[in-house]
This record gives structure tokens, C-alpha cells and sequence, in this order.
């Protein structure tokens, strides 16, 4: 009587162990790589936090268009009390047409294209092609040059109403 019991009782055990052991999670813990994940877009972030300065560029990346333009996308935020301002984006010798605001003011973001946006950054005709990665580089009047690589995305879904 006591044998089917203790029968069950060690593939229960086993099972658990192995299912532990399998899986890794057991002893990953909090700071797990699969629990540091933070990117939840396409585009692509950079922080700049040197000699005073304090700059967080999101969710980056570029749009391309029909006429084989490609417009910038994404947020750049000030969180340093001293201003900055955003003098031009760059990529491959081609420098964008920017329009509407460029001052960086503490906590005032730049929005690239969407419902809030403030700001404007446009390649002209430079045979922009979906899924590709190019190397942008953003001056700042303070913080000097940032380059960031980014995505371009073809012109659906969340970026069908973006136009040069």
C-alpha cells in the first residue's frame, strides 16, 4: 500500500526538478536577461550624460516614402537645466531638411512626426529602402555629435500617414 505512494511521490519530485532545471528559471533571478528587456519599438535609443549634459534620444528610426525620401521619426528630450538645441541630422554625407522646433529646452521634447509632433527631419529623395539600418548622427549645439544607428521602416501600419 505504502509502494504506489511513494511511487508517485518521486515522479512528482522528478518532474518538478526537471521542469526547474529545464527551463532555467529558477535560478535567474531578478536580474535575468529575459527580465531586462526594455525595447518595445522598432527604433532605437541613445542617452547622452557627459560634461553636464543630460539627452534622451527614443524610438528612433526612419520612414521611407514613396518618392524615396525618408523621414526621421522619433523623440528627443533635454533633461539637463542648461538648454541645448538640435543644429542638423546627418547620414552618409546627406544632411535633412529640418523644420518647425529645434531648441531643446529642459523637459520639452522634439517629436518627430504623429499626432504631437513638433518638428520635422526629412532626406529627399535618397532612394530610402525598408529594412535597412543606416548610421544617423545628431548635432547638438552642447553635447556635439551623437550617432545612432536606425531602422528603416516602409510606410504601413503605425507610419502609413507619413509624408515628406
Amino acid at each position: 500500500m505504502r509502494r504506489p505512494y511513494i511511487k508517485k511521490l518521486s515522479a512528482a519530485l522528478i518532474s518538478s526538478a526537471l521542469a526547474l532545471s529545464l527551463t532555467a528559471c529558477g535560478g535567474s533571478g531578478p536580474d535575468a536577461a529575459t527580465r531586462l528587456i526594455k525595447r518595445v519599438t522598432d527604433g532605437n535609443e541613445v542617452t547622452v550624460k557627459t560634461d553636464g549634459n543630460d539627452l534622451a534620444v527614443t524610438n528612433l528610426l526612419l520612414v521611407a516614402t514613396e518618392d524615396g525620401s525618408a523621414v526621421v521619426v522619433g523623440t528627443i528630450v533635454n533633461h539637463a537645466k542648461t538648454a541645448d538645441a538640435l543644429l542638423g541630422i546627418s547620414a552618409g554625407g546627406t544632411t535633412a531638411t529640418l523644420s518647425g522646433e529645434t531648441n531643446l529646452v529642459q523637459d520639452m521634447p522634439i517629436r518627430f512626426e504623429g499626432d504631437s509632433a513638433n518638428a520635422k527631419a526629412v532626406f529627399k529623395g535618397v532612394g530610402a529602402s525598408a529594412g535597412k539600418n543606416v548610421q544617423l548622427q545628431l548635432a547638438f549645439a552642447r553635447a556635439g555629435v551623437v550617432t545612432v544607428t536606425a531602422i528603416i521602416r516602409d510606410k504601413r501600419d503605425t507610419y502609413k500617414n507619413v509624408t515628406p
